[in-house]
């Protein structure tokens, strides 16, 4: 798990992230007293360094120290869409003490690089200290689909339940939102569309791709003329 600055470190340096919606976001972590490109891993390897908020959240917590004088640290659980993601950090988006004193956080992580194949969610969580005598009453953390609240520190709240993650979606019958299942097959021959995590996009037989874009956060579902998927990855 990659280290995080204190909030007092964080808000001397003026460090404030903004994320538009789910939309994946790209954050230069290369030093520029190193001389290296942005987005260009250490080491010069090539391709980005992608980071990107993970799909959910299932758990906030808030522990505090047991000895004076006391210290706060966030500890946030999340889902990763897919095998693959690495370094997870809590980044803040408030600056400053807020009105509301609840503080704004997002949990991100390096995405891979490539398409991965819906083999189920990953686990991932972070950590984040915050400096003593802190003005927060709460934090709110964000990821690409859903945030979670906790109004008490310390204290520990839930996210709501994770969907289906499509390991075994595969050779299933796809049933639009609102469509019944075709007659004589079984819950566990079908997948429904609203059991599917958001921003899945679903790619008939005969639709078009009118956007080559990338989100490591969507599932993509292609569909045989039976309606069947054929194909379940996140891309």
């Amino acid at each position: 798990m990659k280290k995080v600055n204190s909030y007092a470190a964080v808000a001397a340096a003026g460090l404030i992230m903004s994320v538009a919606g789910s939309a994946m976001a790209q954050t230069n972590s290369a030093d520029p007293s190193q001389g290296r490109p942005p987005n260009q891993a250490p080491g010069g390897s090539d391709g980005p360094q992608v980071r990107a908020p993970v799909l959910r959240i299932t758990s906030v917590e808030v522990i505090r120290s047991s000895h004076g004088p006391a210290l706060d640290i966030i500890r946030v659980r999340g889902i990763a869409s897919s095998n693959g993601w690495e370094e997870a950090e809590l980044v803040p988006l408030t600056r400053g003490a807020p009105a509301d004193g609840m503080l704004e956080l997002v949990l991100v992580a390096q995405a891979p690089l490539e398409a991965r194949e819906a083999t189920g969610f990953e686990v991932i969580e972070a950590i984040f200290p915050l400096e003593i005598g802190h003005p927060f009453k709460g934090v709110n953390v964000h990821s690409a689909s859903d945030s979670v609240t906790l109004t008490q520190v310390p204290g520990y709240a839930e996210g709501k339940a994770v969907g289906e993650d499509c390991a075994k979606c595969v050779g299933k019958i796809f049933v639009a939102k609102g469509a019944a299942a075709p007659a004589g097959k079984s819950a566990a021959e079908v997948v429904k569309e609203e059991q599917l995590p958001p921003m899945t996009r679903v790619i008939k037989h005969s639709d078009g791709i009118p956007t080559a874009d990338s989100n490591p956060n969507r599932l993509t579902l292609v569909l045989n003329k039976e309606g069947r998927i054929t194909t379940a990855i996140w891309d």
